[in-house]
């Protein structure tokens, strides 16, 4: 048969257009549930929708409330319960109705193919296939809605009626949040923010830990240094920095470990400090609780008081220090595989708290004094050490050092002296005996999700080298007293981070022995630093520096048409 002659296929009835139901046509449409419904279709399906998300989302955040704090996930509060049922019923709901209508419309599809295949007479002889309503998704209806509310708020919060902090905790949605105010942001100021991505992102994993008021993310690309051979095993160490030279560099200085046969290292102390200042109405009283704070008789009672902050907080030592009427107490505790800082807060706070029964005329000025010296260079830091101390040594055979470093022992041994050592006191450096020793350490610091700031003390960092084996060979070290670090909280629990230090083999915390993740990671810190050090001096003594960056830190490529 001429398929041009078979009759045009019924067009399907539009949903708006009014139809003729006959009780007695076995052509018409069977009733459907949604007719019986007591609210308009669209409104209906609205109610599920919002009760759906909604209650999924209520739980979701309880149950990672319960993960943090412990809690059984099947110990639920009536709320929950009813949130549950609640989930249950719009899931069912939602999955009868568009569940159903799909493999509808999917046999009515079929039914319509293989009505093309038959002839005229076929088609004559079988009934019509029945046409389903074309359900309007409600996907574009959420979206327009939610394109009008957007706006609404975005003008509220230019006009200030909303305050641009409270969004997450208003819309319940962060990513929602952080769009909203990305384009309050540009109204106000005036100034595009594209190029600052904002997709791609897991803004829940910020809420309440690491930035507030997120309008996008940075993007800083992530190179590989190593294999770092130290203390027998191997790590390939991840950095992130825009610096050019530096991750070649200190890949370089691997190589040169490596082939001497790795590096040592030698974790020297652990514990995080704080200082808190306090102050008396006289120089003789605040001298009293300075005497009661240092007797060792009083240590253990202040211990249980400190040690109650948490199950990794061990209190270590007291130290005070007195200008005047005003005291400054330097506690210092171990605190586990986290860096601390907030931890070894809270037991200062217990002790302060415990104070006021033998000292009521105590004036607690602030829970950090400086004393402690947090973010800051500071001589108490390069001498006492605050996070780790460690000490990393390697020994690079003559041969390494003119192959790979291409310079010789003894022009090292110079150059560290006259640079790193002397240059560093005619320049009154504090703790700044190095080379570089911030560039690695930084580059580390924001790969794995440590406070970048507290690169400030970190970095201490004296650089020593020595011809050994009558001159033939190298010896090298570096010697880091404050190396803070963590492997669980702040940071470290992003995506990125997170898969950063499992590069490292140091992701979270240690359970078979608390406190040796961190421990790790900082060895490995002092390890890279060391690296970096030789590679830089090497280049320095070889007149490599200049050449170097001009290769690999100075691209030819039009940046203009680039960013374009």
């Amino acid at each position: 048969m001429d398929v041009r002659s078979r009759p045009p296929k019924l067009p399907r009835v539009a949903e708006d257009e009014p139809r003729t139901v006959s009780s007695s046509s076995s052509s018409s449409p069977p009733p459907k549930a949604s007719d019986a419904l007591p609210l308009p279709l669209y409104l209906t399906n609205a109610i599920f929708f919002t009760l759906f998300f909604s209650v999924a989302y209520y739980l979701l955040h309880r149950w990672r409330d319960k993960i943090r704090s412990s809690t059984p996930l099947h110990v639920v509060t009536l709320s929950e319960i009813a949130a549950i049922v609640s989930l249950i019923a719009s899931f069912i709901y939602l999955l009868g109705f568009f569940g159903i209508d799909f493999v509808q419309s999917f046999i009515t599809r079929a039914s319509n193919d293989a009505w093309d295949l038959d002839d005229e007479a076929a088609n004559a002889a079988r009934p019509l296939p029945t046409p389903m309503p074309n359900l309007v998704s409600p996907e574009p209806i959420i979206t327009a809605l939610s394109i009008v509310e957007d706006e609404e708020i975005v003008k509220s919060v230019v006009d200030g009626s909303i305050p641009s902090y409270s969004l997450e905790s208003k819309l319940g949605d962060c990513k929602r949040a952080a769009l909203i105010r990305r384009e309050a942001l540009q109204r106000v100021t005036g100034r595009s923010l594209q190029g600052l991505p904002l997709d791609g992102f897991d803004y829940e994993s910020v809420l309440g830990q690491c930035c507030e008021m997120p309008v996008g993310y940075v993007q800083i690309p992530v190179g590989v240094a190593g294999p770092l051979l130290l203390d027998g095993f191997e790590y390939s160490v991840p950095m992130a920095t825009t610096e050019g030279c530096l991750v070649a560099s200190t890949n370089r200085g691997c190589k040169a470990i490596y082939v001497s046969g790795g590096a040592v290292s030698t974790l020297l102390r652990d514990g995080m400090t704080r200082a808190p200042v306090v102050r008396f109405s006289t120089a003789k009283r605040a001298s009293e609780l300075k005497f009661f704070l240092e007797d060792p008789n009083n240590f253990d009672t202040l211990a249980v008081v400190f040690n109650r902050s948490s199950r990794f907080a061990r209190l270590q030592s007291i130290r005070c220090s007195l200008a005047g009427k005003n005291l400054y107490i330097r506690f210092c505790c171990s605190t586990g595989d986290a860096m601390g800082m907030n931890m070894v807060s809270k037991g200062v706070q217990n002790v302060l708290e415990f104070l006021q029964s033998d000292f009521p005329d105590i004036d607690v000025i602030g829970i950090s004094g400086n004393f402690c010296s947090d973010k800051k260079p500071a001589a108490v830091n390069w001498i006492e050490g605050r996070g780790k101390s460690v000490v990393c040594e390697a020994l690079i055979k003559e041969e390494v050092v003119k192959k790979v470093l291409k310079t010789s022992v003894a022009s090292l041994v110079e150059l560290n002296m006259l640079k790193n050592l002397t240059g560093s006191a005619i320049a009154g450096a504090l703790g700044g005996f190095n080379a570089h020793a911030a560039n690695i350490v930084s580059a580390i610091y924001i790969a794995t999700g440590q406070d970048p700031a507290q690169n400030v003390e970190s970095s201490h960092c004296i650089t020593m080298m020595e011809g050994v084996n009558d001159g033939k060979d190298l010896h090298v070290s570096v010697t880091m007293p404050s190396i803070e670090v963590g492997t669980v909280g702040g940071g470290t629990q992003l995506a990125s981070q997170s898969a950063c230090l499992n590069m490292l083999g140091v992701k979270g915390a240690s359970k078979e022995s608390p406190g040796s993740n961190s421990r790790l990671l900082a060895t490995i810190v002092a390890g890279s630093v060391l690296a970096g050090e030789l590679s830089l001096m090497a280049a320095i003594a070889a007149g490599q520096l200049v050449k170097s960056h001009l290769k690999y830190n100075r691209s030819s490529r039009d940046i203009t048409k680039a960013t374009s």
